[in-house]
């Protein structure tokens, strides 16, 4: 087993930062399904609800930020796992082109910017979202990052970061 790095943003054992980040994902990737609900359609709606996902989104990924970003801060067995860099440029990365995204429906009209720019830049944000999604789970399942061990158990090997954080243990 692994050393368990420690997440320092918490309520009591409950780390923030995976009881924030289903919110903007699911503001983020609702924005392209609205914006393809209103290629399909051509009904208003679906490009304001688009503007205004995308937007609490990007507020909500400011906050899960905080979070993880004091994890990442204050503990220096995260900052040395590649799959925590990783998810934090990646998600930065994210964050932007939302940014450029909102800022291009609000300069150019909701209706206006969605195609083929808005659609685009949404479905680009889902797909980087997957990727660090999923360098998350790897520093949770893998790296047992914030991870409580079970009553009476201790962890006595140390995270591996730059070999994938794999356990010595040989199967007896």
């Amino acid at each position: 087993m692994s050393i368990n790095p420690k997440t320092t943003a918490a309520i009591g054992d409950h780390p923030l930062h995976p009881m924030i980040i289903p919110f903007p994902v699911a503001f983020l990737v609702g924005a392209p399904i609205a914006d393809l609900a209103f290629i399909g359609t051509g009904d208003g709606f679906w490009a304001r609800a688009a503007i205004w996902l995308i937007g609490a989104g990007i507020v909500m990924a400011l906050v899960a930020a905080a979070a993880g970003f004091t994890d990442f801060l204050n503990e220096p067995r995260i900052r040395s796992l590649n799959d925590a860099w990783y998810h934090m440029i990646g998600n930065l990365t994210a964050v932007v082109l939302a940014l450029i995204n909102l800022y291009l429906r609000y300069a150019q009209g909701t209706e206006a910017a969605i195609k083929p720019w808005g659609v685009v830049l949404s479905l680009v944000v889902v797909g980087i979202l997957l990727f660090t999604g999923w360098k998350g789970w790897e520093m949770v399942y893998r790296h047992h990052v914030a991870v409580l061990d079970a009553p009476g158990q201790t962890s006595s090997e140390p995270v591996s970061p730059h070999h994938g954080g794999e356990s010595h243990r040989h199967a007896a």
